[in-house]
């Protein structure tokens, strides 16, 4: 528990965003009537999976401003949030009793948003390490 706290701490906007997934993602879907935009799902996917790991990379960043480790990024803004992608894609599908539908194309959308924030932070890095 005292690690989950100190995580809190540390990463407060990371985590709530983690946090509004995990929400999102178990509440019925509102009818929007925008059936007229094609894979508007989809966006919607990988712009929050995109910005949620944006998100982690800059609250990393900013709490390690002299080396960071890519791997412990690599881990914790790229891989954990597809795990999670995954986790709860399979979740939706079994678990909410018809209110959601777990769909593989979500998952590729959430792992094609965090991937454009991982390119996103390697060329941030890569920035720094010139200066």
């Amino acid at each position: 528990m005292r690690v989950i706290k100190e995580i809190v701490k540390k990463y407060p906007l990371s985590c709530a965003c983690i946090a509004l997934i995990w929400v999102l993602c178990f509440i019925p879907v509102p009818d929007l009537h925008l059936d007229h935009v094609t894979l508007l799902d989809k966006w919607v996917h990988a712009l929050m999976y995109a910005g949620t790991c944006a998100v982690i990379w800059m609250e990393y960043l900013r709490r390690h401003t002299k080396k960071a480790n890519k791997r412990r990024l690599l881990l914790f803004a790229w891989l954990t949030p597809v795990l999670m992608s995954g986790v709860i894609e399979v979740l939706q599908e079994y678990c909410t009793f018809g209110i959601r539908g777990g769909d593989w194309r979500d998952l590729v959308a959430n792992t094609t948003g965090a991937t454009l924030s991982l390119c996103g932070g390697m060329l941030y890095l890569w920035f720094r390490a010139r200066e």
